[in-house]
């Protein structure tokens, strides 16, 4: 009897026979020089899609004329964002997403800790319903409060109005407050997804001993439950404070009309609302936050370094809930409160809108349906439907494929140059839609004659998968995290290829990952609208570019037709997505 002792995966790799066919397979199967040519294919890919657009982003920042145009280099970008003006937008940027983050931060943690640790009813309905704000294109939402929190005739103004008999209206909704009330409704679901798994992951022995010695509910809770998820809060904070800075939609839709810049929208404007379009300013004031957003990154890295907070162990634990009595009722209607204010009361206007012939004027006489037939009518929306729906399909399905090969990469082998490809697809985690617009805006148009992808929806499929490309990361590292060696290194000792082992070993159990990967960056494609206002042309307009074009001219009733198609699409999809995934789930 032969026995392997301390066998490597890569060991197993390099004697594994190299397969036929796919270069792909061919690169990855095993000798040096496949796996050397495979490594920087990869490199390659992820090089152009990172590197290529931050070098021409910096490139941009020093030349002093547009994309494919003859100029000089110089350093007036960069003296031009120095001003007193920009400083305060800053000031605005950082103050707004500070604002933002600590509440829903504090909501996120209530709500995963009602749903994951006490006895609250319908948890799991719960779940699903706080969680769909997430999924919902923040355009959607924020065209919805536009209709429903507008000072003069929103919805909620003219009934408080009507009830009081008040003439100052109840909310504003273009203002400081209404910019970070539209940023927590997708910051609180966003982060209630990154923490409500590690709420059920901890040992509950250490909360019941704590209540055993005599601690309140509320004690316990302050000093023992979010201590131990100091690491998961620390990274969730610091990630929503990120996302923060680089938000766009609430800041384009209720900002600018108060006055109210934050850089985001500064970049977009200089480009798009200027007589002359500076992108030597947009590409500095670019440039100079990809630097803020890596200082940040660099700080929460220090914060977590050499740090242990191991709550689960090898040793069993029943993972029991927190029985709340009376109470529990209490935290489920905080929960579908959170429900109905961020979804119901969007959906509701969504739906009132576009059944009236004029916002802001519902009664019976102005109800109609031309609004669905001008937009069923409109041979732009259709044309944005399938760009949409084939971006996601193709960009999902790429970004996805892409992400669970730097992944396996990084975590299933020790070949030289993983850090390296790590890095690059983490890099795009640093760069906000409008930044990396700007630099595709660059590097598309500085490609030679025989590429032709600047004002293609290539150019657009480009970027998403840039942007996604972090996300899908994460997921599929996760997901392998779990996976025992001992499994592929079986499937390898006995005869299976590579291909055949990955197959049948890593993808049959980790593809459930993968579908949510896939799934979330599907919709994170058809919410997206910083990077594509700024690439698309006349014929690779997205429904994201659509409604907005829409919202300009003042056709909010038409806005809300299409809303309400894309909601249905959004519950279509997520339904799909629980059902699928969990019946996948139960077979494994």
């Amino acid at each position: 009897m032969t026995i392997i002792h301390n066998r490597s995966l890569d060991d197993i790799n390099d004697t594994a026979p190299v397969l036929g066919g796919n270069a792909v397979t061919r690169a990855f199967s095993g000798g040096s020089l496949t796996r050397v040519i495979g490594m920087l294919v990869l490199i390659l890919i992820l090089g152009f899609l990172t590197i290529y657009p931050l070098s021409m982003l910096l490139y941009g920042s020093l030349h002093s004329t547009p994309p494919g145009m003859a100029g000089e280099f110089n350093l007036n970008g960069y003296r031009a964002i120095m001003t007193t003006q920009n400083f305060l937008v800053l000031v605005n940027t950082i103050g707004i997403s500070l604002a933002k983050t600590i509440p829903s931060l504090t909501i996120a943690v209530f709500l995963a800790w009602i749903v994951a640790r006490t006895d609250t009813p319908f948890r799991g309905t719960l779940e699903v319903l706080i969680t769909l704000p997430f999924f919902i294109p923040p355009i959607l939402t924020a065209m919805a409060w536009g209709m429903l929190a507008n000072p003069q005739v929103g919805v909620i103004n003219m009934v408080w109005r009507w009830l009081t008999g008040a003439q100052d209206p109840l909310f504003n909704i273009y203002s400081y407050g209404g910019v970070i009330w539209h940023m927590c409704q997708y910051s609180i679901p966003f982060l209630f997804l990154f923490m409500v798994d590690a709420f059920r992951a901890m040992d509950p022995s250490l909360e019941e001993s704590s209540r055993m010695c005599g601690a309140s509910r509320w004690t316990t809770f302050r000093k023992i439950t979010l201590l131990l998820m100091l690491p998961v809060l620390t990274s969730s904070f610091m990630l929503s404070f990120i996302k923060g800075i680089e938000t766009f939609e609430s800041a384009l839709f209720f900002g600018l009309p108060a006055g109210i810049k934050v850089i985001t929208t500064d970049i977009y404007e200089s480009i798009n609302h200027r007589a002359t379009p500076d992108y030597q300013y947009a590409t500095s004031l670019s440039f100079a936050i990809m630097g803020l957003m890596f200082l940040l990154v660099v700080a929460q890295w220090a914060i977590l370094r050499g740090k242990s907070f191991q709550t689960v162990t090898g040793k069993g634990f029943r993972p029991n809930v927190m029985e709340l009595g009376p109470w529990r009722w209490v935290t489920f209607a905080f929960c579908v409160l959170f429900f109905l204010v961020t979804v119901v009361l969007p959906v509701g206007q969504l739906l009132l809108g576009s059944f009236f012939r004029f916002f802001g004027f519902y009664t019976y006489d102005m109800l109609t349906l031309e609004h669905y037939q001008a937009v069923f009518s409109n041979s732009e929306f259709w044309r944005a439907v399938r760009n949409t729906m084939m971006l996601g399909l193709l960009g999902a399905t790429a970004t996805m494929a892409l992400g669970a090969i730097v992944a396996y990469i990084s975590i299933r082998t020790k070949w030289r140059g993983r850090s390296l490809i790590d890095g690059m697809a983490w890099l795009p985690w640093m760069m906000p839609g409008m930044v990396l617009g700007v630099g595709f805006l660059w590097a598309f148009a500085m490609l030679p004659g025989p590429i032709p992808i600047y004002g293609t929806v290539w150019a657009l499929l480009l970027a998403y998968i840039a942007l996604g490309t972090p996300v899908a990361v994460r997921v599929m590292t996760g997901s392998y995290h779990q996976l025992s060696y001992d499994l592929e290194e079986c499937s390898r000792v006995h005869g299976a290829s590579w291909l055949q082992t990955m197959w049948r070993i890593l993808v049959a159990l980790a593809w459930p990952a993968f579908a949510v990967g896939w799934v979330l960056t599907f919709f994170g494609i058809m919410r997206e609208l910083s990077a594509s206002i700024l690439l698309y042309s006349v014929g690779s307009e997205t429904l994201a570019v659509v409604l907005m074009k829409l919202w300009a001219n003042g056709n909010a009733e038409q806005v809300s037709v299409i809303g309400l198609l894309m909601m249905l699409l959004v519950i279509l999809f997520r339904w799909v997505q629980l059902r699928f995934i969990k019946a996948r789930i139960s077979k494994l």
